[in-house]
């Protein structure tokens, strides 16, 4: 059975105590309760209970953990876990906590699709406006081609007189 990856952290700064799950343990056949954990893991069982919170991660940031990630804080007004990932060109120095990589890259795929959207309804507005202008120009085209007709048998007319 697939153990859920649960995060315990310090309730007032959102620093880590404890990580339990994330992987396959043949030996469960039900989730270990909250409880258990405080019996099992020696860093919960020297805490004070209720100095502690815990956030059950869903399976959306396996693959920041798979890429270096490492939770250690938790955001205590949004219970959202905080990274560090292996530096590219620093491999030594981890970045600064920062929410999920994965999240950001939802994110940004969101925003790109909405941009795209924005993008192509501006284009197909830009079209109609040019086949507007393009009718309008072909429109003035015509009426200056009848004044231009009409000045002609005015100065024919006049020469008529005279």
């Amino acid at each position: 059975m697939f153990l859920k990856r649960r995060i315990y952290f310090e309730k007032d700064t959102g620093i880590v105590v404890q990580m339990t799950g994330g992987f396959f343990d043949s030996g469960y056949e039900i989730q270990p309760t909250i409880d258990r954990d405080f019996e099992v893991y020696v860093r919960l069982a020297e805490r004070v209970r209720n100095t502690l919170d815990v956030v059950e991660l869903p399976n959306d940031y396996e693959q920041d953990f798979e890429n270096g990630g490492l939770v250690i804080k938790v955001d205590i007004e949004t219970r959202k876990p905080l990274f560090t990932y292996p530096d590219p060109q620093e491999p030594e120095t981890p970045t600064s906590p920062q929410p999920a990589l994965s999240t950001k890259v939802a994110t940004l795929e969101s925003e790109t699709t909405a941009t795209q959207a924005a993008l192509a309804s501006t284009f197909e507005a830009l079209i109609q406006s040019q086949e507007e202008t393009t009718t309008a120009q072909l429109a003035l085209a015509d009426v200056y081609e009848q004044l231009v007709n009409m000045r002609a048998e005015l100065d024919a007319l006049k020469g008529g007189d005279v």
